[in-house]
């Protein structure tokens, strides 16, 4: 990209692409209705129950993660969300309201496949589906332009789609998700085949995206990624909403507790404590579930003086997944669960 004054994206953005100086500070959306809510939405393909009474919220101003297993139900819930999909029972509404079309014609969404047209140039299709979304002409090119500029595309605007990378599809496909400033933006699996350095441009964006005062939701396989970004979290297991809510709650009303220890000296000690599971046990580095009830100061007696590090902390989002999905299965289902994470 040329030399000189990054430009402003919509939302306030700016240029993210590479090694770009941090997001300028962009002040708090005031507060606004509630968003995106699914009321006890079900679907079903033939035999195949893929939604049961399904019920969650995407709060406007915050990101939401939306994760599952495979099959779980995530893109059906999607589809619905845009209305590709017609939900057979319950309810789609924004802010308030029953979604209808004109609100759908002004969400962005970001589909797992790839939906871009291979040998059409850039800048011409994200125009093409600005003007799709309601833009005049004018306007889409200066969208387009900013957005380019802002995604570090700017030089490739004139290259066709499958000239790009896999990462800078991704970008294009995007651009074309938010150019025209949704409200709401449905993202699945936007970080798919990223490089690290791809991911962290991303997640900029979407921080900001969400700061601007929209509602963001995007599913993901990658729970680090969503326990990194994400202010509130939606796990769903056969169709079933099992858990939502704001991740640090969900993690602190979790029944179990963390003891995280890498040591050089002795883990006989840690492994007698009582009441606890090994959860890892290797290279001097241990980890232990021990019930939230436990006396933490007991616990860290049992550390030897070679610690090299010591934690005691709430689960992770895998571990919560982990948990919550396995609890909503039949007995005879559970095993499954760790091969789907």
């Amino acid at each position: 990209m040329p030399g000189g004054a990054d430009p402003t994206v919509p939302g306030g953005l700016r240029r993210i692409a590479g090694s770009a100086a941090p997001p300028p500070t962009i002040a708090a959306a005031p507060s606004r209705p509630c968003g995106l809510e699914l009321r006890a939405v079900s679907k079903s393909y033939d035999e195949v129950q893929a939604l049961r009474s399904c019920t969650f919220s995407v709060a406007r101003g915050r990101l939401t993660g939306f994760v599952g297993p495979n099959g779980a139900g995530k893109t059906t819930a999607m589809r619905v969300v845009i209305g590709l999909v017609h939900a057979d029972e319950g309810m789609v509404c924004w802010d308030g309201r029953p979604m209808d079309e004109g609100a759908r014609l002004a969400l962005g969404y970001m589909p797992e496949e790839r939906g871009l047209y291979p040998r059409m140039r850039i800048r011409d299709q994200l125009v093409f589906f600005g003007r799709l979304s309601g833009m005049s002409t004018s306007a889409a090119r200066e969208a387009v332009a900013r957005w380019l500029a802002a995604l570090g595309l700017a030089e490739r605007a004139t290259a066709r789609v499958d000239e790009l990378s896999h990462g800078n599809q991704q970008r294009v496909q995007l651009a074309a998700a938010l150019l025209h400033g949704p409200d709401l933006v449905v993202l699945d699996e936007p970080f798919s085949g990223l490089d690290p350095f791809a991911m962290d441009s991303m997640s900029v964006l979407l921080r900001q995206v969400a700061r601007s005062g929209a509602a963001v939701l995007f599913s993901s396989h990658q729970l680090d990624v969503v326990e990194h970004l994400c202010e509130d979290v939606v796990v769903i297991d056969s169709g079933r909403v099992v858990v939502q809510g704001p991740l640090e709650m969900i993690r602190d009303a979790s029944p179990d507790r963390y003891l995280d220890v890498t040591t050089r000296g002795d883990v006989g000690r840690l492994l007698a404590i009582e009441q606890a599971t090994v959860v890892a046990d290797q290279d001097g580095h241990i980890r232990l579930r021990v019930p939230r009830t436990a006396d933490p100061v007991a616990l860290l007696r049992a550390v030897d003086r070679d610690v090299v590090r010591v934690a005691y902390e709430p689960p992770t989002l895998s571990e919560v997944f982990r948990a919550a999905v396995a609890a909503s299965r039949e007995p005879g289902d559970r095993e499954a669960t760790d091969d789907e994470a």
